[in-house]
């Protein structure tokens, strides 16, 4: 399936979906309140006092359904994969219907609603499913989604194409010809376009004439035919290409890191709402630090220090003081006996930290005013830890340099794979890039749940 078509057909499923499940939670109201005629159930208040989990319901439905991958190759799934992600998107769902009772005082009128509603949800979401792909398949077995499409370019580029397409793909392809550019005349090829109907046809530019495939793809341009350039010509290791437009110009994007997504926009809620949450939940920590800082040494009780940002942009970031005034003058005095290898400078029972600072450290209270640095969007709650200007100035490889290619973060796997055991920059960098390259809503969740263990049994602190 072409890009631009996958991009509307989700677009539509998930307004399907959306309706689906605003449907399922009607009937499950519908059904609690006939309960109380049959059943003789307690009555429950009227439908329009529980509207608001609508207004949950369908926006963040299909976005937590495309989270667990629900919308991903349908056609290679089996029920059961299908079914799990319903049912975790269905958990999120209700995680955030009851974070809205806790925090805005909301009304639920009944507790058998949200268990009806979700087995209803799956139903009709699994019902949904079934029939778009039986639907697909029999028109794929007919023959009458096949979309006619013609191969042009080397032949040598031609025949690594066929090998990569998928049994996907090519359900949905009648491949009716192949044009070797720099063989035949662009002639040969205007007339395959009107013998067989051909509305794309794909170039594979790797290895053919410019100036011909140009021609090629301006004979194109002339009958009206869609023009595919495979832009494999340009070998990359890590980075993903994408197409774009700057202005009227076409773009080809080679990106490292995730691109503008839903996926991004819900860490960036995650963030926000996470962080102001775990402001509120931990005021008496954070109180009792600026007390105790206040009372065991002199000094400002927040330490502020230019750290390196998202592609080296400088921010300050905020935390709690937990060394003596003097800490940045004496760090030359310490450098024979830094632990850590490469640019970054750390050095175990570090004699500038108070005993106060140390409690502080391992329990890693320090880092809580960090989240002020999330709110104001310098820092995120998962991503690479953000290093003070001289040591990213200090970064010896280009390696070192992309883990600034996204957002700091307050925890990252360095800090789950006890930081303390890690000592060698290139180590840590490595799982920085692992995390870059790997990211997910998901691989984020899990590294704030490993996180917790790892603060509350002090496993790498300092």
């Amino acid at each position: 399936m072409t890009g631009r078509k996958q991009e509307f057909n989700l677009q539509i499923y998930q307004i399907t979906d959306a309706i689906l499940l605003a449907f399922a939670f009607w009937a499950a109201y519908f059904l609690r309140q006939l309960g109380q005629y049959w059943f003789d159930l307690e009555p429950i208040g009227l439908f329009a006092e529980s509207q608001w989990m609508i207004f949950i319901i369908m926006p963040f439905g299909p976005i937590l359904l495309e989270l667990q991958g629900f919308y991903t190759h349908p056609l290679q799934k089996t029920l059961g994969i299908s079914l799990r992600q319903m049912a975790s998107a269905a958990f999120w769902i209700i995680l955030l219907v009851g974070a809205c009772v806790i925090f805005f005082r909301l009304q639920v009128p009944s507790r058998a609603v949200l268990p009806l509603f979700g087995i209803l949800a799956l139903g009709l979401l699994t019902l949904r499913e079934r029939i778009t792909i039986s639907l697909f398949r029999t028109r794929a077995r007919n023959g009458s989604n096949r979309e006619p499409v013609l191969l042009a370019g080397s032949p040598a580029d031609i025949k690594a194409l066929r090998q990569t397409l998928t049994p996907v793909q090519l359900i949905e392809m009648d491949i009716v010809g192949e044009i070797d550019i720099e063989a035949q005349p662009t002639s040969e090829l205007v007339n395959a376009l009107h013998r067989h109907s051909v509305n794309r046809v794909i170039f594979t530019g790797g290895q053919a004439n410019m100036n011909l495939l140009q021609k090629a793809i301006g004979a194109c341009e002339v009958e009206g035919v869609e023009a595919w350039l495979v832009a494999d010509f340009i070998k990359t290791a890590i980075a993903k290409p994408t197409f774009d437009a700057l202005g009227a110009l076409p773009m080809l994007v080679f990106r490292t890191t995730p691109s503008v997504s839903w996926s991004l926009l819900v860490k960036g809620i995650i963030d926000r709402v996470g962080a102001f949450l775990l402001l509120i939940v931990n005021s008496p920590l954070m109180l009792a630090a600026v007390v105790g800082i206040k009372l065991t040494s002199p000094g400002p009780i927040v330490f502020s220090q230019q750290r390196g940002g998202k592609n080296g942009r400088p921010f300050t970031m905020y935390k709690f003081r937990s060394m003596t005034t003097d800490a940045e003058m004496r760090r030359a005095e310490l450098e024979c006996r830094n632990e850590m290898s490469g640019p970054v400078f750390k050095v175990g029972e570090d004699p500038r930290i108070t005993p106060f600072g140390r409690w502080l450290r391992r329990t890693s209270i320090d880092e809580l005013p960090q989240l002020i640095n999330v709110l104001l969007g310098d820092m995120s709650l998962v991503g690479p830890r953000p290093l003070p200007l001289y040591e990213v100035a200090n970064f010896e490889n280009d390696a070192q340099r992309r883990r600034l290619s996204v957002k700091p973060g307050l925890t990252c796997l360095w800090q789950i794979s006890g930081r303390n055991k890690v000592q060698v920059f290139d180590q840590w960098v490595k799982l920085d890039l692992e995390y870059i390259d790997n990211w997910s809503i998901w691989l984020d969740i899990k590294i704030l749940l490993k996180t917790i263990p790892a603060v509350l049994f002090g496993s790498g602190a300092s």
